[in-house]
């Protein structure tokens, strides 16, 4: 059966049109001349039966059509690249798996540990994004996520399922310098220091203080930093206490750039998560990855 697939080049230049908006720059880009993007345009259009832009005064705009057709090739054509560069490099015999996480845990606990995957699995690959909120699967190219969360986060992610891996302990950590030597904190006392916040768990502190049973009304001040490893240099530059994942600062703290300034953690809030598309079945390099994080992260044992 003849698949309803246009030609490659129509859609390639389809796709830098709509992205500049410009027949001539989407030439220029493809060293071609205006009017070779301009017929495999309108060959496009004649094979859909749909217009996909429309005059105006400054060149060509998208039409709502060709604005939702534009979202979804340019998704394709980024995949097809990726799957071509995969087979031009002999990548992936066993698989590939395009990965995308909260960044701090994936270069302070993931990272150090593919060198095990890879002694595992060595036919395995594993590209990996950052990512630090949700995103929908179906427009994005990812096959899984790891994502920190509570059990109400991941539940509202729609289209999802997803497997613990291993629950969040936070604690208060600072510099020593800061702490100018001083052994014992009590929580009312770090109600009284600048304290670091992070913009994605703004009720962190918050959270904290009331688990302390300690009323902090700056808990919401402070500068904000969006991800866990500018909080830990910032801590450990004076700045201010960061509550962090025990886990994610162990090299600063065996180091002597941070310190706990309180053994007071807080657990049982959020955990980490991989995270994979419900409608999508497992594929077998995915399938022997998720056994990996388990056994790597012990959720093999608490199961």
């Amino acid at each position: 059966m003849t698949r309803k697939i246009p030609m490659l080049q129509s859609l390639s230049c389809f796709e830098a049109a709509a992205r500049h908006e410009s027949y001539t720059n989407a030439a220029r880009e493809l060293s071609l001349t205006q009017g070779a993007v301009s017929r495999q345009v309108a060959a496009l259009e004649s094979f859909l039966g749909v217009r996909l832009f429309q005059r105006t005064r400054h060149g060509v705009a998208l039409t709502p059509a060709g604005t939702a057709y534009a979202r979804q090739v340019a998704l394709r054509l980024a995949g097809l690249e990726r799957d071509t560069l995969d087979a031009m490099a002999g990548q992936g015999a066993g698989g590939t798996i395009r990965l995308a996480s909260v960044p701090t845990f994936a270069t302070r606990w993931l990272l150090p540990r593919l060198e095990d995957l890879h002694a595992s699995h060595p036919d395995i690959v594993v590209h990996l994004d950052a990512r630090t909120r949700p995103f929908m699967f179906t427009e994005a190219e990812f096959d899984a996520a790891l994502y920190a969360g509570s059990p109400e986060q991941i539940a509202n992610w729609p289209g999802t399922r997803a497997v613990m891996l291993m629950p969040e302990t936070v604690v208060p950590v600072a510099s020593p310098r800061l702490l100018a030597g001083r052994k014992r904190w009590t929580p009312h006392d770090i109600a009284r220091l600048p304290l670091l916040q992070q913009s994605t768990r703004p009720d962190a502190w918050r959270q904290w203080f009331d688990a302390m049973e300690v009323d902090a009304e700056l808990a919401m001040h402070g500068p904000r930093y969006e991800l866990f490893s500018m909080q830990a240099v910032a801590a450990a530059h004076g700045l201010g206490v960061a509550l962090l994942p025990r886990m994610l600062v162990e090299a600063e703290l065996l180091r002597g750039e941070l310190q706990v300034v309180c053994d007071k953690p807080l657990g049982g809030q959020r955990a980490y998560y991989l995270v994979t598309p419900e409608a999508a079945p497992d594929t077998p390099a995915l399938a022997r990855f998720r056994l990996w994080l388990q056994v790597q992260s012990g959720a093999d044992k608490r199961l």
